[in-house]
């Protein structure tokens, strides 16, 4: 009886994935009508989306970073605010302030642009740190305290920041505390030379597709929770936790003189959290009520390397995060 009934819920857990996993590439089809050669980058804002997490992409300007996110907050039809930071950006300006009114003598609050459900963070890292960490408790607690009143955030909420690579001129680098808040850094690239025609043809025409909104918030929240849903066998499970040790220097890896000599620190227990979300949520795109080890390998280095300090001699020596993560992946026995 309690086997049926177990094989049963299985069976209704499977459909519900089926038919969210349609809507979600429903979404993405829609979004490749303006989005084009970025396919990587929508998945990657939806599965952050559905983890309650965060993202941050990074690329050179023109590169369709911003076009991506608005497309998706357009399909998903979520509110939706842009802030443009730059060096003159004040916390206030982002989150909002209170503003005496003598005639009532009392203090309003007026609300800045982050109190929204989708925050564009557009070059967020052009910014000083003081501004760059005022998302901090929103991202962490998803609420906004100004004066003595804490505010909650409309869920769902999530932060969408873009930001040029550091080597560029006016660029600060992001404090630790907030890079390890987004869920996913992802490192947005040239697209092909047919996409980059078609690009062209678009913007000169001046023809943009109409896309049509796929889910809404309700729905949204809907298969945030079938994500709870989402089978981790207890050898996947020890997988995603060996793959995060590895990141970081022991006594006993002390002996491993690459890992010792290029990684200052490794990751912290939110990495293994949010890689386990993160896997969760490409099954479920994919279609399935269970993860397998090629999704912790889709989503690893998306979710490791910017969690990884790298140490003075890797950088003299060229070596990058990515290649430290991907190395891991590379010796870290699969279940």
């Amino acid at each position: 009886m309690y086997e049926h009934s177990d094989e049963s819920s299985q069976q209704i857990i499977a459909e519900e994935v089926m038919k969210a996993s349609g809507e979600l590439a429903r979404c993405l089809e829609e979004a490749s009508k303006v989005v084009v050669g970025s396919s990587h980058v929508c998945e990657r804002i939806l599965s952050a989306l559905l983890c309650r997490g965060h993202i941050l992409l990074e690329g050179l300007p023109g590169l369709a970073k911003t076009t991506s996110i608005k497309t998706m907050s357009h399909v998903l039809q979520l509110d939706f605010s842009r802030v443009q930071f730059t060096p003159d950006l004040l916390p206030a300006d982002l989150l909002g302030t209170q503003i005496y009114d003598p005639s009532k003598g009392e203090f309003k609050t007026k609300k800045g642009p982050a109190f929204t459900q989708l925050l564009l963070a557009d070059e967020i890292n052009r910014a000083p740190a003081k501004v760059q960490s005022a998302l901090l408790e929103s991202m962490g607690e998803k609420q906004i305290t100004l004066g003595d009143h804490t505010y909650k955030l409309t869920e769902p909420y999530m932060v969408m920041a873009t930001q040029n690579p550091i080597e560029q001129e006016g660029t600060y680098v992001l404090p630790e505390a907030q890079v390890d808040r987004f869920l996913f850094k992802v490192h947005v690239g040239y697209c092909t030379q047919e996409e980059e025609k078609e690009i062209i043809k678009r913007n000169i025409s001046g023809e943009w597709p109409h896309i049509e909104p796929i889910l809404d918030q309700k729905r949204v929240l809907e298969i945030r929770e079938l994500l709870t849903k989402i089978h981790v066998s207890d050898q996947l499970r020890d997988y995603i936790v060996r793959l995060v040790f590895a990141t970081r220097v022991t006594e006993k890896t002390k002996k491993d003189s690459t890992k010792a000599r290029f990684i200052d620190h490794g990751a912290s227990p939110r990495a293994s959290i949010f890689l386990e979300l993160a896997a969760r949520a490409h099954a479920l795109i994919n279609g399935r009520a269970y993860v397998l080890p090629q999704d912790v390998k889709d989503v690893g280095l998306d979710v490791l390397t910017h969690r990884i300090g790298m140490s003075y001699e890797a950088e003299a020596e060229g070596v990058t995060a990515q290649q430290v993560v991907q190395q891991i992946f590379d010796t870290v026995d699969v279940p």
